[in-house]
C-alpha cells in the first residue's frame, strides 16, 4: 500500500500562515493546535488547518511544499481562498 504524504498550511487567528509537510495530517494538526512542535507555528499560534493537499510521491510533495512556501502571501490566499475562502478549520473534514 503507497504511503499518502500531506502539503499544508495552518493559519492563526491574526492570518499568520505556515506550510509544512507531513506523512500523517491528522496527527501533525493535532500537534500544531496543542502547541507540542516547538518554533514558528507555536510562536505565532497557528493551529488552524486551512489547506491542504496530497500526493503519494514524497518527492513531489517535497517539491510542492517548497514551491508554495517560496509565493508570496497573495497566491498563498488564492490557494486557500479556492478550495475554502471562509478558512475554516478543516481538521475535522481529515479523512484517513
Amino acid at each position: 500500500m503507497a504511503k499518502t504524504y500531506y502539503s499544508y498550511m495552518m493559519a492563526s487567528s491574526s492570518g499568520v500562515l505556515y506550510t509544512g509537510m507531513t506523512n500523517d495530517l491528522r496527527r501533525r494538526t493535532f500537534e500544531h493546535k496543542n502547541k507540542l512542535i516547538e518554533g514558528f507555528t507555536e510562536k505565532y499560534n497557528c493551529n488552524k488547518l486551512v489547506y491542504f493537499e496530497s500526493c503519494t510521491d514524497i518527492k513531489s510533495i517535497l517539491e510542492r511544499e517548497k514551491q508554495i512556501k517560496n509565493w508570496n502571501r497573495s497566491k498563498k490566499e488564492r490557494l486557500i481562498n479556492k478550495d475554502n475562502p471562509e478558512w475554516r478549520d478543516l481538521s475535522d473534514q481529515i479523512i484517513l
